[in-house]
């Protein structure tokens, strides 16, 4: 039988290239070589190559001169480091200028209203009414000046880029507010940075913003510009608390009347006041400079520039938080280029609309974001035959990973996988993931399913954003990559934990023209991070591996993040409860690739029957500990406590398991003062902890 005769009644869009090769075949090759022999020769003459890699892949980092063991990318050709990438980009007000140029004035940002497609505002509308909202800030007193900050209090929206490019045209500095600080932290703030505007996007934290004035809790606050509608009530609310209440649309009538000429900032001038949460007490305020951002931003367009250049047909999804570093340098790549920037309607279930819609080019995704994908996908296989096709597919591309090969159009993925690349638009060509480890499968396997460049990286927001980033070409998973271009890193001993340096282990320290200025008027807290060299000391434990990369396998201190990226400190959450009656020990546990946090319980042998029995159980101790039910009880205890001591709800843990046999010198599971051992803890109950995350849904 010919070729084209056993496809032909194959109605299959992937095999019309087949078909079409066949026809042209002779007569007799077609003979000769028969239907198998033909599929064989059209698979190995369209067969795709693989991206060449912009280096070795087997030494991505190289040693420098000092004595510090310090590595560097291997993309430079000395050790001097990348501060930019375009000789007329040294700041964040010229990111967006460039971008205003090479878009030739295209669309900018874009937003959309539910059931409707996006609608976009231009580069050169964006530049204008950023000068407003800077020529009115002057206008009312503000200084063109980087120690001038302003707050903005909103979620992502076209307005924040507008802000803050007003702000920036004017070297004034932003400070950026969010939820999830609480109530307390945006008032420490406040306080903290001198912040007597904040632009907010509803009125429900204009209000909560006033509550605080109300309370005396924020006497520096005199003005809130709100860009949604508001009533009447409100300004009368400001009114009484002596803080003007303004909109934005006003606030630009003023600027637009008395507009000034720009007054761009130097590189070293501040650009951004980002407070991170931390693990305990007030929220410190990294202050990061313009040459922080640029430099960031550059690296990331130099370790990529091989395989990939953003450019002005390219569309970023914004819905990562713009108060956080790391969406704010993919936006900077992208508004550098001339790209568009489309945001999501604000409620994060209508994101998988807003990408269909959207059809972005440009993705950054956090890996619990990335889980429930994945989760999804294999959620959906659920039948045998489903999962095995499912499994075979992926093999088959991961195979392709292997050989360096990045695409969406094989066989598989016109089979299987389309219709999870479509759910993201079907354009995605670029991800990025960061903020907290990602499993190895599943970024393994997303990078076979969405045939795209998949990019992971390692930073935290003192060295800006990123400080080491995964290379073209190099699609293994478990490491996070090489040193950005404009990051050294090194590793130091810590002794208490047997890591040294000479075997390749230690803290991940960081230098560059990515690494913060320190803290906002916290000089002790600066000196823990930044040491007299200018060594930014992260506190994660990393490992080099043989071919150059890095991979973060411990945290200093025993503070680690949960899989959407929140710092937890364990020790603090245990003393909380501790207070619960019936405990007597316990060990919070979680990992960076979960989302939630268990703990393993001792209940108090001396205080558990009595307490037991108040809620209706008896027994010997053993008996009661066994007991579901009681257990149901503990944790319940033990929340209400927690909720008592202002725990915050991801650091509530979700499931205990109790242990009758005390944590003690004896069994090796506390040092000789009585300190939790806390990697043998982890051992110790390994069976108990991975049946709590197996039985636990979130």
């Amino acid at each position: 039988m010919q070729a084209h005769e056993l496809f032909r009644h194959l109605r299959m869009p992937e095999l019309d290239d087949f078909r079409q090769y066949i026809r042209s075949l002779p007569t007799n090759t077609l003979m000769g070589f028969g239907a198998f022999a033909a599929l064989t020769t059209y698979w190995y003459a369209t067969r795709p190559r693989a991206l060449k890699p912009p280096c070795d892949l087997a030494m991505q980092s190289v040693e420098v001169e000092g004595g510090e063991h310090a590595r560097r990318s291997c993309l430079l050709n000395s050790d001097e480091l990348l501060t930019y990438y375009y000789d007329d980009v040294r700041t964040a007000y010229e990111i967006f200028q460039r971008g205003l140029e090479v878009s030739n004035n295209g669309p900018c940002l874009g937003v959309r209203k539910p059931d409707q497609p996006y609608e976009w505002i231009s580069y050169k509308e964006v530049s204008e009414r950023a000068e407003y909202v800077g020529s009115a800030l002057l206008h009312r007193g503000y200084k063109p000046a980087p120690d001038q900050y302003i707050g903005i209090f909103a979620q992502n929206r076209p307005e924040w880029v507008l802000v803050e490019q007003g702000c920036y045209t004017y070297s004034m500095v932003v400070v950026p507010l969010y939820d999830t600080l609480g109530a307390d932290a945006i008032s420490y703030i406040v306080n903290q940075a001198d912040v007597g505007l904040v632009f907010c996007d509803k009125s429900d934290k204009a209000k909560l913003l006033l509550d605080n004035v109300e309370r005396g809790e924020t006497p520096v606050l005199n003005t809130i510009v709100i860009m949604d509608s508001f009533d009447s009530d409100l300004v009368e609310h400001g009114k009484k608390c002596g803080v003007e209440i303004l909109s934005l649309r006003e606030l630009e009538e003023v600027g637009r009347a008395h507009r000034q000429k720009p007054v761009p900032p130097n590189p070293e001038d501040l650009a951004i006041i980002c407070f991170t949460s931390g693990t305990t007490g007030n929220p410190k305020g990294a202050m990061i400079t313009h040459q922080n951002i640029v430099s960031n931003a550059s690296a990331f367009v130099k370790a990529t520039e091989s395989a990939i250049i953003p450019g002005t047909e390219d569309v970023l999804i914004s819905f990562l938080p713009l108060a956080h570093m790391f969406e704010r340098i993919v936006e900077c790549v992208i508004l550098c280029h001339g790209g568009r920037i489309g945001f999501f309607q604000g409620d994060i279930r209508l994101l998988m609309d807003d990408l269909k819609t959207l059809q972005p080019t440009v993705f950054p995704v956090v890996p619990r974001l990335l889980n429930r994908m994945f989760d999804k996908i294999f959620g959906q296989a659920n039948t045998s035959l489903k999962r095995w096709i499912l499994d075979f597919a992926s093999k088959r591309k991961e195979a392709e990973l292997r050989s360096g090969i990045i695409r969406k159009n094989s066989l598989w993925d016109k089979l299987i996988f389309h219709k999870i690349q479509a759910s993201l638009g079907g354009k995605v060509r670029l991800m990025i993931t960061g903020a907290a480890p990602v499993s190895a499968s599943v970024l393994t396997f997303l990078r076979a399913a969405l045939g795209c460049q998949f990019y992971e990286g390692y930073g935290q927001t003192e060295c800006t954003a990123g400080c080491s980033l995964t290379l073209p070409g190099d699609w293994t998973a478990g490491h996070v990559g090489a040193p950005m271009p404009c990051s050294l890193l090194k590793l130091v001993d810590v002794e208490e934990m047997n890591y040294f340096a000479v075997k390749g282990e230690g803290e991940v320290c960081v230098k560059g023209p990515n690494v913060f200025q320190g803290y906002l008027k916290d000089p002790e807290k600066t000196a823990e991070a930044l040491d007299k060299d200018g060594w930014l000391h992260t506190g994660d434990i990393g490992k080099w591996l043989p071919n150059g990369t890095l991979k973060i396998i411990d945290r200093k201190k025993h503070i680690f993040k949960l899989a959407q990226g929140e710092y937890i400190a364990p020790e603090k959450i245990e003393n909380v409860y501790m207070r619960s009656e019936p405990v007597a020990q316990v060990f919070v546990y979680g990992e960076s690739l979960q989302a939630f946090l268990i703990a393993i319980v001792v209940p108090n042998a001396e205080t558990l029957s009595n307490w037991a029995k108040k809620k209706g159980f008896e027994g010997s101790y053993e008996e009661l500990c066994k007991n579901k039910d009681l257990k149901k009880h503990i944790l319940e205890d033990m929340l209400k406590v927690g909720k008592e001591s202002g725990l915050k709800s991801f650091e509530q843990v979700k499931g205990i398991a109790l242990s009758m046999e005390m944590f003690s010198i004896e069994n090796g599971l506390l040092t000789p003062t009585l300190k939790a051992k806390r990697r043998e803890l982890q051992k110790f109950f390994k069976s108990q902890i991975d049946e709590l995350y197996t039985s636990i849904r979130m």
